[in-house]
């Protein structure tokens, strides 16, 4: 192996662990921030969800620094099942805790 294929090896790694870094940051900031968890429950087109995943790639800058709302998947909460997950979007409010 030659130094540049050990650099770039180490360079790899690095921005991999970089990457996992900034995921978290971005799912710690839509827990405390958003309010957003595994399982929370939502409003969104006039129903109760629950949060099965939070696309934190599609959160953007807005033009004072912060993040805009995460798309996410639900299911219902009348669905026992919880077969029919459906995307939400970012039209969506925190519901208030039961």
């Amino acid at each position: 192996m030659d130094y540049g294929e050990s650099v770039q090896k180490v360079l790899l790694r690095k921005i991999r662990k970089a990457e996992q870094d900034l995921l978290q940051l971005k799912l710690d900031y839509c827990r405390f921030v958003f309010g957003l968890t595994h399982r929370t429950t939502v409003t969104s087109q006039g129903q109760s969800w629950v949060v099965r995943a939070v696309d934190v790639d599609s959160m953007a800058y807005t033009d004072d620094g912060e993040f805009t709302k995460p798309v996410i998947t639900g299911t219902s909460v009348t669905d026992e099942s919880a077969k029919e997950i459906i995307t939400l979007g970012t039209d969506w409010q925190l519901e208030a805790a039961r």
